[in-house]
């Protein structure tokens, strides 16, 4: 089985989807791993390291992809400018490729893929079960994100977040409001503690607030039902009209009295929700922050830009799109391994198996044969 690694080129993208301790792994296997020379550079991987555990190193993209049974790559395929070519144009059928496809809103790359009959599987739509905790790239990528977000705000806030005490008087601590406590909202829960600022988080489902809650910050309850608040999945729901409603007055009030606010709020496969209006940033502080992580998929800040930072109100709004990848080499190292876990999870007998009993195999398959298989995703584009 030959596995070929491009590299990226989606304008900021700066992770690969393989490193030298991941190829490693493959080549252990038997597997034959071809790196685009460069991939690695922005998460500062030189080609000599792969070379060195064994993956061959080739600089022209056409031949790199065309030989390829497997292609594991970071962003879903594009047009390639250099080539004069879409990615997928140069893949030969029946290839299999490995990305975070994000098939719920490329509608055309998916139909793209199953004429040209490529296997594909799309990383953000791994069950969350714990025998696939491994493969977690949403998990992953989250981390760095939440983090990433309260370094953001720190450094755009005009005050410290620590509570400081000199010879010249004392500092007060920052205060810090999150919404949402998925992995984002928990790791930016965390890195805000860590940095002094006294933290509160809000979310709808009733049972993060346990976690909430050992990481330091205070839960704010807004009091829905389990059932009403999160679905089979363990994600956050959309809410009815009237809980809508109470959730934002309840957002207006303790966002007037915050720092720093940072929103994580997304449902897959809609856009995000508004949980930051004008009215509340023009209630906010003089010189507050808002981060808002779902710029990309709309924005729960209204007045958000995506991949800007602008003032509005007196109030510093943050939209920067793909946080994870201005870490590339720590992102590139937790990507890649879950990359990996992932595809070892499918090798067998020196090919990739398509078991459809298989929960994460299920999961995650999108095209096969020539043809949309995946439930969900096939009837987002029958809805069209």
């Amino acid at each position: 089985m030959k596995v070929a690694v491009p590299k990226e080129i989606v304008a900021n993208e700066r992770r690969v989807a393989a490193t030298p301790r991941t190829v490693a792994k493959m080549v252990k296997l038997g597997i034959t791993v071809s790196v685009q020379a460069g991939a690695g550079t922005e998460s500062s991987i030189a080609d000599s390291e792969y070379e060195e555990v064994g993956a061959s190193i080739e600089s022209n993209l056409e031949p790199l992809l065309g030989a390829a049974d497997v292609v594991v790559k970071v962003q879903p395929p594009l047009q390639h400018e250099s080539a004069g070519k879409h990615e997928l144009e140069l893949l030969k059928p029946d290839t299999s490729l490995i990305c975070i496809l994000q098939p719920l809103t490329n509608h055309d790359v998916v139909r793209q893929l199953a004429d040209k009959r490529i296997t594909s599987f799309s990383l953000d739509l791994l069950p969350r079960i714990a025998r696939a905790q491994a493969m977690d790239v949403l998990s992953s990528m989250s981390t760095l994100a939440g983090y990433k977000a309260v370094l953001l705000a720190a450094n755009a806030l005009k005050t410290v977040l620590p509570m400081l005490t000199t010879a010249a008087g004392t500092l007060y601590p920052a205060k810090a409001l999150i919404l949402g406590a998925g992995v984002a909202g928990l790791q930016a829960i965390a890195t805000a503690r860590r940095l002094g600022a006294v933290v509160k988080a809000f979310d709808v489902r009733p049972v993060v607030k346990e976690q909430v809650e050992s990481l330091g910050a205070e839960f704010i309850e807004l009091g829905v039902s389990q059932d009403d608040a999160e679905d089979a999945g363990g994600y956050a729901k959309e809410q009815a009209e009237d809980t809508q409603r109470r959730t934002l007055e309840l957002i207006a009030e303790h966002a007037r009295e915050s720092d720093i606010v940072i929103t994580t709020a997304l449902i897959p496969g809609k856009k995000a929700p508004i949980l930051i209006t004008e009215d509340m940033i023009k209630q906010m502080k003089s010189g507050s922050v808002v981060v808002d992580l779902a710029a990309e998929a709309g924005g729960n800040c209204e007045l958000s830009e995506l991949d800007q930072s602008v003032v509005k109100h007196d109030v510093t709004l943050i939209g920067y799109a793909n946080l994870p990848s201005t870490l590339p080499s720590h992102a590139s190292l937790m990507y890649a391994n879950n990359v990996s876990n992932f595809l070892l999870h499918l090798h067998k007998d020196g090919q990739i198996a398509v078991n459809l009993e298989d929960e994460i195999t299920k999961g995650t398959l999108i095209t096969h044969q020539g043809e949309v298989v995946h439930d969900f995703v096939k009837g987002v584009l029958g809805g069209e």
